[in-house]
């Protein structure tokens, strides 16, 4: 491992001379780079589920390689045979028929009876006479649930609840019952598994356990007295999309079709057979006749030719048995290992197959030393499953495989330099690049644009080379509405722009990340012509690009690094330097170019540690709301609350959002923090709702403002309808504000998805306003609520005309278009009493209340706080 860092080191990079030499120090033992690669690639294809097939093929033949551990013989099974089908002569069996068997089985004392048969609808003779038998506390009878909708069969009806268990199998993508279905909610109501149902009865048997067996639901698990059986999720063992709901568990099968004794149905009809049977036993009644095509497929059945099928009321015996065994002896469930310690199982193996194929060549060797690994898999795999523990076997031998691919591959291939996309250089060549560069470079002999466009410069050799940092701007956005597909377009396209403009033969471009470019300018004659070249390109790159069709327009934010000669350099931290001044300039407004400079490093320190620490904050719960009251200027009343995000530090104390809310905005922090903020402040309005009962024609508001990347978001509208149901609030409590930027970006696609909002009932309004570009042709045509003037405004009314006709001017604005008004910047009673003159409908500032903790919003609601003068103003 010492020497794979060595050789990758940057020193070394910079003394390669050919790119054979490259791919030799890249890396000297690759399977390990190649390892962690390639399970990253297995983690991603199991998620998808495309490996699940093979993991289920892999659990069906471990299954068929254990012990058959014969008949249970706490069981019977009464069959329902072709022999039985021809003796009735009809089918459902009639009632009378029915009940001489139950009355056979009951005289010989069975512990419970489930009868696998479904009896909803009465078939006479003798109805009145089974639904005696029916109703006895140890027959339990079925029901079928399906999607419980028109497809489900309900229970006998004269049977009890607790005598009802449902018959539904759970079967996978391949059609095996590989699973039991034991129990569910379904909101109130508890619904149990055929299985479970006669497990518990039989285990509230005193002849079977003097006391009775304990059961309930914790959580996601199952206790079935001092056991706690945890249930499935979509991805436990090799099961990546499975439908986990309810409580399910993976089946150990007892045995493929000899789970327990039978009887057949003429037989206890007739009376032939042995009491002790019977006795004390849990009797399952059901059919195994073909022609009643109730067989299902398990894991026995190496193909699909239905004689390997099982009938339905033998798997159930399967199930009950399982569940005894569970109880009463102790025997584990199959489980599976955590998410983390499978990737670590899969990366071993991979890490080994990469290893083998690395430093075996003679293909005897490596042949046999394949055939021992992954038979050595293949066994290590089944002795696990033989201790109830189902690990991946099919995801470690196709890592396994690909890893020794990949390092033959690599031994007749050079490593990748280059981007696939636009044919530059990767980041990896850039940097080589830079060092070659800060390497050779002894005296200008350039500049960057030609002479006749720039006046002549005394040379000067103050500066060596420089560097370009190219970021699109909002090309995040332009992938979310377009595509992926327009967007490698529109790089490629960029790509050629850069290689059309580039200056002379001694510059370089690469691709460096997903939507940025470096360009590296050697031999600079002064600073300023990098400046210059930087405004060049941004000339060109803003120019539209024709794009099936329609015009779109990108502009670029370039930061820009210079080395002096006579310092000694570090490529990678040049780059980084021009990536620096490239946050800087997307931060001071996007399409311009900044130019690196110390202080800038020491605010990029500071940025990411404050996106660290929030990072952080978001887990550990820091960070928290505060409320802000909106006052009705008419009454003097509280209308509403302003949820605004805090942040309190372990050690910092306070962080004031101008500090960090920006940080979250420039790394996407903001999307699942706005998320928190939207659900916790929808939760506190329900709180308050419930607390505080209004008339529905006059709710609490809880006003909550969303980032520009939430607003963008393609499943905005169904997020917010999906907290709102989970935190059961009422979307006209709920007003959401937005900037005037956010609206005006793409007017055509705002309008459509402000009309979804308000579907929702959830109110709209406009934040800030007067402080941005609105247009007044098209403010009409928003579906907005109200209009919050800007606090620049309010706070200089009494002392500036000017902004009083502003307020006033706004005021009338909203009005018009049939809007409330909010102004917020309230600090003197002056100030409200001006403001209700002008028919403002709602205050907000200092002077009503500061951002208070929910606590002490709820005591204000508590104790009715209102501000008197102002309803004494307004009469």
């Amino acid at each position: 491992m010492r020497s794979f860092l060595q050789y990758v080191s940057l020193q070394t990079l910079s003394r390669l001379r050919s790119l054979s030499a490259l791919t030799q120090a890249l890396n000297r033992q690759p399977f390990w780079l190649g390892s962690v690669l390639i399970t990253a690639l297995m983690a991603g294809t199991e998620r998808l589920g495309w490996l699940e097939p093979l993991e289920l093929k892999a659990f069906d033949q471990m299954t068929r390689l254990q012990g058959d551990r014969g008949p249970d013989p706490r069981l019977l099974i009464v069959e329902i045979t072709e022999q039985d089908l021809q003796a009735q002569a009809q089918w459902p069996t009639t009632d009378a028929v029915l009940t001489q068997v139950l009355q056979q089985l009951q005289a010989h004392q069975p512990s419970v009876i489930g009868l696998d048969i479904y009896r909803n609808l009465q078939h006479p003779p003798g109805s009145a006479a089974l639904q005696t038998q029916l109703q006895k506390p140890n027959v339990v009878g079925i029901r079928y649930l399906g999607d419980l909708g028109p497809n489900q069969i309900p229970p006998p009806p004269s049977m009890k609840a607790e005598q009802i268990g449902f018959n539904d199998f759970v079967k996978d993508a391949d059609g095996v019952i590989r699973r039991q279905f034991a129990f569910a909610a379904l909101g109130d109501e508890q619904l149990y598994g055929l299985s479970l149902r006669l497990a518990l009865h039989y285990l509230a048997d005193p002849a079977v356990m003097e006391t009775p067996l304990a059961f309930g639901v914790e959580g996601d698990s199952l206790k079935l007295g001092g056991r706690a059986l945890r249930s499935l999720n979509p991805h436990s063992g090799g099961y990546r999309t499975i439908d986990a709901t309810g409580y399910q568990y993976l089946l150990r099968y007892r045995s493929q079709t000899q789970v327990a004794t039978r009887l057949k149905f003429h037989q206890v009809f007739q009376g032939d057979f042995e009491p002790a049977l019977v006795r004390g036993k849990i009797v399952l009644i059901g059919a195994t006749a073909p022609s009643l095509k109730d067989t299902k497929q398990t894991p026995y059945g190496a193909d699909q030719r239905e004689e390997f099928w099982v009938p339905g009321v033998v798997i159930h015996a399967q199930m009950v048995s399982q569940l005894l065994d569970i109880a009463l002896e102790g025997r584990s469930l199959l489980t599976h290992w955590p998410t983390a310690v499978e990737l670590l199982w899969i990366w071993g193996w991979s890490l080994l197959g990469g290893a083998i194929a690395w430093s075996l060549t003679h293909p005897l060797s490596l042949g046999a030393a394949s055939a021992i690994s992954l038979g050595s898999l293949s066994s290590l795999g089944l002795l696990l499953f033989s201790q109830a523990i189902w690990v991946p076997v099919a995801s470690p031998m196709v890592a396994w495989i690909l890893a020794s691919i990949a390092m033959v591959a690599y031994r007749g291939f050079y490593a990748v330099l280059r981007d696939p996309l636009t044919g530059l250089p990767n980041r990896e060549l850039f940097k080589r690049q830079v060092a070659r560069s800060l390497r050779q470079q002894t005296a200008p002999d350039f500049a960057i644009l030609p002479q006749a466009q720039k006046k002549p410069k005394p040379p000067s050799k103050n500066q060596s080379l420089g560097i370009l940092f190219i970021d699109l701007d909002r090309f995040q956005a332009i992938n979310e509405t377009l595509g992926h597909r327009a967007g490698d377009q529109i790089l490629q396209a960029i790509a050629y722009r850069l290689r059309r403009h580039k200056p002379s033969v001694r510059s370089k471009i690469a691709r460096l990340d997903n939507d940025a470019f470096g360009v590296l300018l050697e031999r600079l004659c002064h600073s300023q012509d990098a400046i210059d070249f930087a405004e060049h390109l941004q000339i060109q790159l803003s120019q539209p690009i024709l794009l099936e069709g329609r015009s779109i327009s990108a502009t670029a934010s370039i930061g820009i690094s210079l080395a002096q000669l006579g310092y000694r350099y570090d490529p990678e931290q040049l780059i980084q330097d021009a990536h620096t001044a490239t946050y800087r300039a997307k931060s001071l407004g996007k399409a311009r170019y900044e130019v690196f400079s110390h202080s800038l490093r020491t605010q990029a320190s500071q940025r990411f540690r404050v996106e660290t620490e929030l990072k952080q904050a978001l887990v550990r719960q820091e960070l928290y709301l505060n409320y802000q009251p909106l006052v009705d200027l008419t009454t003097g009343q509280i209308a509403g609350f302003e949820a605004l995000v805090r942040w309190q530090h372990p050690e910092r104390g306070i962080v004031s959002p101008g500090e960090f809310i920006p940080v979250a905005e420039e790394t996407g922090l903001i999307i699942p923090m706005g998320q928190w903020i939207f659900a916790e402040a929808c939760r506190q309005a329900q709180v308050w709702r419930q607390q505080f009962p209004r008339p529905r024609t006059d709710p609490l508001i809880m006003s909550i403002n969303l980032s520009a990347q939430q607003f963008n978001q393609p499943d905005l509208v169904e997020q917010i309808d999906a907290t709102l149901r989970a935190t059961q609030t009422a979307g006209s409590s709920i007003k959401i504000e937005l900037t005037e930027s956010m609206v005006m970006d793409n007017v055509e696609a705002t309008i459509p998805l402000l009309l979804r909002l308000k579907s929702l009932d959830i109110k709209l309004g406009l934040d800030d306003f007067g402080t941005g570009y609105s247009s007044l042709s098209y403010l009409h045509r928003f579906p907005l609520d109200t209009l919050k003037i800007d606090r620049s405004f309010v706070m200089q009314m009494e002392n500036a005309s000017e902004n009083r006709e502003i307020v006033k001017t706004i005021i009338a604005l909203g009005h018009n278009l049939g809007m409330d008004i909010i102004a917020e910047g309230v600090e003197t009673q002056a100030q409200a009493n001006l403001l209700q003159q002008f028919a403002c409908e709602y205050g907000q500032g200092f002077f009503f209340a500061r951002p208070l903790m929910a606590a002490a919003a709820t005591e204000l609601l508590a104790t009715g706080q209102s501000w008197d003068f102002l309803r004494a103003a307004s009469r």
